[in-house]
């Protein structure tokens, strides 16, 4: 009864915003396993990422010229439609609050977009989308060899094939600019765009 006291007490707590405080170290106990804070992070970056992606593949289904843009519009509504069910079933599972709409940086990512016309439009969501996918791909891989929650690996899991399959199209269009990706691992927080202006690839606060 008690141990069941206290989970339900470190889940309230988190769906409240406030710390978990059971060891220190942010590591909250669940009935799915041991939560860490770089888990919560986890779920709660993958819920930005497809607050910005799901509209930003929308519109490419729309505006896109070429049809590997829309093909890849396409996949980014589809994986971040399945992937979104899944993250607010994992964060009302592990009792989290997840964000409702994106962060300031995206919302600028998406003004970007809105701006552009045209080929510098295509060019500028591959990018910008095949950067955001790189960064987080990364993740995934950490997130789903370290997590010892099994909600939260089976989550890594899906994001996984999704970001895989998302990174694919977008480099099927042959739009992607390899040159400035490998550039933006040395400043990750404000790579180049394709058109050599600075685009910051973070998919998170």
């Amino acid at each position: 009864m008690d141990a069941y006291r206290g989970r339900a007490a470190a889940a309230t707590g988190a769906a409240a915003g406030a710390p978990p405080g059971d060891d220190g170290a942010g590591t909250m106990s669940t009935p799915y396993g041991p939560l860490t804070a770089q888990d919560r992070d986890f779920v709660r970056k993958v819920r930005l990422a497809g607050l910005w992606e799901l509209p930003a593949g929308r519109q490419a289904q729309q505006r896109g010229t070429r049809a590997s843009v829309r093909h890849a519009g396409d996949h980014l509504v589809e994986g971040h439609t399945e992937l979104d069910r899944r993250v607010i079933e994992v964060g009302q599972a592990l009792g989290l609050d997840l964000p409702n709409q994106p962060n300031e940086q995206q919302q600028g990512w998406l003004a970007e977009l809105n701006r552009a016309q045209g080929d510098d439009y295509e060019r500028r969501f591959v990018q910008l989308l095949r950067m955001a996918h790189g960064k987080v791909f990364a993740l995934v891989a950490q997130v789903r060899a370290q997590s010892r929650n099994t909600m939260v690996r089976q989550l890594a899991t899906d994001a996984n094939s999704t970001v895989l399959d998302h990174i694919t199209v977008l480099e099927d269009t042959g739009l992607v600019d390899f040159d400035a990706i490998a550039a933006s691992a040395s400043a990750p927080a404000t790579p180049p765009s394709s058109t050599g202006r600075t685009s910051p690839v973070r998919t998170t606060k």
